[in-house]
């Protein structure tokens, strides 16, 4: 079948790299600083555990946004190439400007490259979540979906895609700036654990705080039943920074309770991982629109 658009994104939407090779979506890496050095994203597991393990012992990298010209140089060869339409699954604006810098390259490849036609979306949304927009993306490409038809679908739906996140590793949030120091200290000495997610336009919120990640994950599962919508349909995606193993216990609690088709399982690379540490999991999936307040207790 014909295809009619070609679809881009980076690697912070946190797919395995044969993943996206698998599914022919082109992924930019974004970098991060270390050392003094820039570091780009392979989008391997094997590498984001190396880098979960550098920061366990002291390491503390820092995110660095794609600049103009980096996306110019990457979408140039794709646009040469295929001659069709790119649908580019940006990392939420609300997180990172990243979003912004893409559009601003858009208008200079159109300015080279007449033909070009590069429709940026922001997602909304971070690490898993827009990689599943990117992969429905390529299945409706896939289908032999028109262009319009593609772009509006994503728009309409993306606010649907739900995410819960939490962490019992408070002192890499505070290495990041995300937690103050007596926050980290107090929360670490009473075992407490933040619940977040995001609003319609991709901000993190802090929700709720409990004691214990056993109730957390269970005040979590409070939360979600009156959110989740047609469970049975749908793949949910756990990923997490290096605990693969409560990370699993994690998303076959959610598989049981909610009854979802199969959940799959993903590293959180070094976009998010920079800021968060080791420790963190959470789970993506599809349900009701989000709210302003990102949820509305």
């Amino acid at each position: 079948m014909e295809r009619k658009f070609v679809v881009c994104t980076d690697s912070g939407c946190d797919l395995a790299l044969e993943w996206l090779q698998e599914n022919k979506i082109y992924a930019i890496p974004l970098q991060y600083e270390l050392d003094g050095q820039l570091v780009s994203d392979t989008m391997k597991h094997e590498d984001c555990h190396v880098f979960y393990e550098n920061m366990r012992n002291g390491a503390a990298p820092k995110t660095s946004q794609l600049n103009v010209m980096q996306f110019v140089d990457f979408w140039t060869p794709i646009v040469k190439e295929h001659h069709l339409p790119i649908i580019h699954i940006s990392l939420g604006s609300g997180v990172s400007g990243t979003y912004n810098n893409g559009c601003q390259a858009a208008d200079i490849i159109k300015d080279e490259l007449p033909e070009a036609e590069i429709h940026m979306i922001d997602s909304t949304l971070c690490s898993t979540g827009y990689g599943m927009l990117a992969l429905e993306a390529a299945k409706m490409r896939d289908e032999g979906c028109e262009l319009e038809e593609a772009i509006n679908w994503i728009e309409e739906h993306k606010g649907n895609i739900n995410t819960w996140y939490t962490t019992d590793e408070l002192k890499y949030l505070y290495r990041s700036g995300r937690v103050s120091k007596l926050g980290a200290i107090l929360g670490e000495a009473l075992n407490i654990c933040p619940i977040l997610n995001l609003d319609l336009e991709g901000h993190l919120i802090v929700q709720e705080k409990v004691r214990g990640l056993k109730k957390t994950i269970r005040r979590i599962h409070e939360i979600m039943d009156g959110i989740v919508e047609n469970a049975g349909d749908q793949v949910a995606w756990v990923c997490h920074s290096d605990i693969p193993e409560k990370a699993m216990e994690f998303g076959e609690e959610m598989k049981q309770r909610y009854g979802f088709k199969d959940v799959k399982y993903t590293y959180i690379g070094p976009t998010i991982g920079s800021n968060c540490g080791p420790g963190l999991m959470a789970i993506f999936f599809w349900g009701k629109k989000r709210t302003m307040d990102g949820y509305k207790g």
